[in-house]
């Protein structure tokens, strides 16, 4: 589960409108008839109309600045796994937003309780993601795409006769940089734009920065971490717990579908990984055996390669963990993350 919280911004500024974003995510529905579409829906409607969603969403701005959010975006990722294990259903995803917004609710600490009926929020499933010029497979591809093209245009200036060559031998170049590339999808190297291939299903949330009735804010990037001030001679509750939110993500998605979630791809373990990547490794030699063997098989899809580990010997973990962390140390410097 990759799921992340963002606010909306168009250049340097936050724009005035979620119109830009709404037509964004109705890319998808514009090569579909109509009962192909996904519709966006909230915490009790099923379709709702992207031009109301922008006038909800719009005019729910009450005493904000121009500096200020108007809105967040929050995304969430399930993993292939998690695709698998429900079957890829749109309908059990509906359900599980629906109560990933109670727990984003709870996550706010304030003097009043936040419920999920106090947001206003639009959420919408897609089923296709393209490669952008930011991903690792687009950028390692980059060089050798770039050598691609100057020899393609060395092709052409030698037809032109502009140039002397060999054109044979400048394709043999080609096909030689095309088979070092180390990124391809169906026989084509990875580019901006490209469709991803396997499950990408995911879903955006709108979410307002005020509250449904446009009274008071909702934030959940000022701070991370429950927190009181002073406010006018009263104590005042603010902030939201990021890390109890992605928890408990994690927690009703598992219970909301049956899924069988691994330590290595839990939350608190990608962190324990990422922080204290000994005592992480530790953990994973600890666990019992099928689930232990399991971690390693993900550990291993996720490209870090790992030395096979007697398991009959959990004891032996020092240096098994040490070059388990040069393994993954390895890894991170390829741009690997712990699969979300």
């Amino acid at each position: 589960m990759y799921l992340t919280i963002s606010a909306q911004k168009m250049g340097s500024t936050y724009n005035s409108s979620v119109g830009n974003y709404v037509d964004y995510l109705e890319k998808e529905n514009q090569e579909r008839l109509p009962e192909q579409r996904e519709e966006f829906f909230d915490q009790e409607n099923d379709s709702i109309s992207p031009q109301t969603v922008i006038d909800e969403i719009d005019a729910n701005t009450a005493k904000l600045r121009q500096k200020d959010p108007k809105f967040y975006s929050i995304v969430v990722s399930p993993n292939i796994r998690e695709l698998k294990a429900i079957g890829n259903d749109p309908n059990l995803l509906k359900e599980y937003t629906r109560k990933l917004m109670e727990d984003y609710a709870k996550s706010f600490h304030r003097n009043q309780e936040v419920k999920a009926e106090n947001l206003k929020y639009y959420a919408k499933i897609e089923h296709e993601r393209t490669y952008r010029g930011f991903d690792k497979q687009v950028q390692e591809n980059a060089p050798y795409r770039g050598e691609i093209a100057r020899l393609r245009n060395e092709i052409r200036k030698v037809e032109r006769g502009d140039s002397i060559g060999n054109i044979n031998e400048l394709e043999k170049r080609i096909k030689e940089q095309e088979r070092l590339a180390p990124h391809k999808q169906n026989g084509q190297l990875v580019a901006a734009g490209m469709k991803k291939e396997g499950p990408q299903t995911h879903i955006h949330i709108i979410v307002s920065r005020r509250d449904v009735t446009n009274t008071y804010t909702l934030s959940p990037m000022a701070k991370h971490k429950a927190s009181e001030v002073e406010l006018n001679g009263k104590t005042v509750k603010r902030g939201f717990d990021r890390d109890s939110f992605y928890q408990a993500a994690e927690k009703t998605f598992d219970r909301t579908t049956g899924f069988k979630r691994n330590y290595v791809e839990s939350y608190v373990g990608r962190k324990a990984h990422a922080k204290e990547p000994g005592k992480f490794f530790a953990k994973v030699m600890g666990l019992p055996t099928k689930e232990k063997d399991m971690a390693f098989k993900l550990l291993k899809t996720m490209g870090v390669k790992a030395p096979s580990i007697p398991t009959n010997k959990v004891q032996m973990a020092t240096k098994i963990i040490k070059a388990l962390e040069r393994a993954i140390d390895k890894a991170r410097g390829t741009g690997e993350d712990m699969g979300y």
